[in-house]
C-alpha cells in the first residue's frame, strides 16, 4: 500500500512539472507533497535493506549461504589446532616463495616451490592444488588459502595422491592436531582448551625472554667494543 501511494504522488509530481503549472499555484502542496515522497522513499529504501539482511542471515543459518570472510583475519584464532609456532613456520615459508612480494603465490610460485621440495608438477597438477583450496577463485594463494592446506592435511581431507598433501609433507612443518579436537567429553575438552591457551601464552612469553635475551647479548658487545675502542684512544 505504502508503495503504490508513493508512486502516486511521485507521478502528480512528475505530471505538475511538466504541465508547466505556475510556480505560486503548486508550491505550497508540491513542497509537502515531495517531502513527504522523499521520507517515504527513504522508509522504504530502509526497509528493503534490512529485509535483504534478515533474508541473508535466515539463509546462512539454514546453510544456504556463507558468511562473508573479512579482508584481515586472525591465523591464531581462525587456525586454532596449529600452535603460534607452527603457524610462524608456515608465514616463513609463504614469504620465502612469495618472490612478487603481493602477499599471494602464484601459478609460477608454486611451480618453483614444488620443485624446490623435490616434487615438480605439470602445469594442469599446479592448477589443481590452487583450485583444492582457492575459495575466491582468484587463481592464486592467499596466505590464509596458503594455511588451508595445512589444515586440510591435518584432518585427513586430501586425497592420497594430491600434490597438496605432497606439499604439506614435504614442508617439514608439523601438523599434528593440538587443540580440542577428539576430546571424548565436554570436561576434557575444556580442561583441553585451557592447556592449549596455558601453551600459546607460553610460547608469548618464550618469544619475549628470547628478545630481552638478544637485547641484553648487544648491550654487552657495545659496551665491549666501547672499553676496547678507549682503550685504543688511550
Amino acid at each position: 500500500m505504502a508503495s503504490e501511494e508513493l508512486a502516486q504522488k511521485l507521478q502528480r509530481r512528475l505530471q505538475l512539472e511538466e504541465s508547466g503549472v505556475a510556480a505560486g499555484e503548486v508550491a505550497p502542496a508540491t513542497g509537502e507533497e515531495a517531502a513527504e515522497a522523499e521520507r517515504e522513499c527513504l522508509t522504504a529504501r530502509a526497509d528493503a535493506e534490512l529485509s535483504a539482511k534478515l533474508c541473508r542471515r535466515q539463509d546462512i543459518n539454514e546453510g544456504a549461504a556463507q558468511p562473508r570472510r573479512a579482508a584481515v583475519f586472525n591465523p591464531y584464532t581462525e587456525f586454532k589446532e596449529f600452535s603460534r609456532r607452527q603457524i610462524k613456520d608456515m608465514e616463513r615459508m609463504f614469504r620465502l616463495y612469495d618472490s612478487g612480494r603481493d602477499g599471494y603465490i602464484d601459478l609460477m610460485e608454486l611451480k618453483l616451490m614444488m620443485e624446490k621440495l623435490g616434487a615438480p608438477q605439470t602445469h594442469l597438477g599446479l592448477k589443481n592444488m590452487i583450485k583444492e583450496v582457492d575459495e575466491d577463485f582468484d587463481g592464486k594463494l592467499s596466505f590464509r588459502e596458503f594455511l588451508l592446506i595445512f589444515h586440510k592435511a591435518a584432518a585427513g581431507e586430501l586425497e592420497e595422491d594430491s600434490g597438496l598433501l605432497t606439499l604439506a609433507k614435504l614442508s617439514e612443518i608439523d601438523v599434528s592436531i593440538e587443540g580440542v579436537k577428539g576430546a571424548k567429553n565436554f570436561f576434557e575438552a575444556k580442561v583441553q582448551a585451557l592447556s592449549s591457551a596455558s601453551k600459546f601464552e607460553a610460547e608469548i612469553k618464550a618469544e619475549q625472554d628470547e628478545r630481552k635475551r638478544e637485547e641484553e647479548e648487544r648491550k654487552h658487545r657495545r659496551a665491549a667494543f666501547r672499553e676496547l675502542k678507549s682503550a685504543f684512544t688511550q
